[in-house]
């Protein structure tokens, strides 16, 4: 869905950290690599200072980065850089669980015509490739810090101005990789601004049923909530109405997490 403004430009559209609120979920948005905007020493301490950042609990800010690389560069070293020797170190003890990395543009990764546009799917060369492609990445990962990622290759259904929006391909399983990373208690608010168009969900590598595993990441969500409602709801129904309430409580609280919670017909 249209919530934030997608670059269509030559022109970089973000030239500092933007945040985008949903519900309690905040998404950072900075600008890329590459577009020229900043040095690499001000850009790498603008990310480093976001990193650092803490909430009112003394937890980190940040829950989960997802570094973008495009499918169709021949030369990474500078986001290996970034990656390695800035993103990484500033993560923690729980550094393997809070970063993801996208290779978007998963359709003009090679040259030629390499994509199954009424499938839309790779060809078994263009596949190929791109499985190589995230291979190289985990490995220069893992070798500059002894983490372990799982790259995801995709394309985000990129829309030229005035034209039909293309189809998207395995954004499900990067959706997937996001509600699995993220706390609970933020996977709702992606549930309650989801694009409903099923054919944003409809084509994946079918490495699994990712619309399975990202439904039941939002009822692990839901339970959660009603859990929480319910505490809430039981302990205002008793203080207001006495034990009678209490039992109500209980009830309307767990609805209304319920409630909160329902997700509509793309993923059940």
């Amino acid at each position: 869905m249209e919530g934030a403004t997608v670059g269509v430009r030559v022109e970089p559209e973000t030239d500092y950290i933007t945040s985008y609120v949903l519900d309690n979920l905040t998404i950072w948005d900075t600008p890329g690599l590459g577009d020229g905007v900043h040095s690499d020493e001000k850009y790498n301490n603008m990310i480093i200072r976001k990193l650092s950042e803490l909430d009112e609990n003394g937890d980190p800010l940040i829950d989960l980065v997802l570094v973008v690389l495009d499918a169709s560069s021949k030369d990474l070293g500078t986001s290996y850089d970034l990656i390695n020797n800035v993103i990484i170190p500033c993560l923690g003890d729980d550094r393997e669980g809070r970063i993801l990395i996208g290779i978007n543009q998963a359709d003009v990764a090679m040259k030629g015509k390499h994509w199954d546009v009424e499938n839309n799917v790779p060809d078994e060369v263009l596949l190929k490739y791109l499985k190589q492609k995230a291979k190289s990445v985990e490995t220069r990962i893992k070798e500059g810090t002894g983490i372990s990622v799982r790259p995801i290759y995709y394309c985000a259904g990129y829309k030229e101005d005035g034209e039909e929006q293309c189809k998207p391909y395995n954004l499900t399983k990067l959706l997937y990789y996001i509600i699995r990373s993220i706390p609970k208690d933020k996977r709702l608010a992606i549930a309650d601004n989801i694009n409903v168009d099923e054919d944003k969900w409809l084509h994946d590598d079918e490495e699994a049923d990712y619309k399975e595993k990202t439904r039941l990441g939002f009822w692990e969500s839901i339970g959660c909530c009603m859990e929480d409602g319910a505490e809430t709801g039981g302990v205002i129904g008793g203080v207001i109405i006495g034990i009678p309430g209490l039992a109500v409580g209980f009830v309307v609280g767990g609805l209304c997490g319920a409630v909160k919670g329902f997700i509509e017909n793309i993923f059940g």
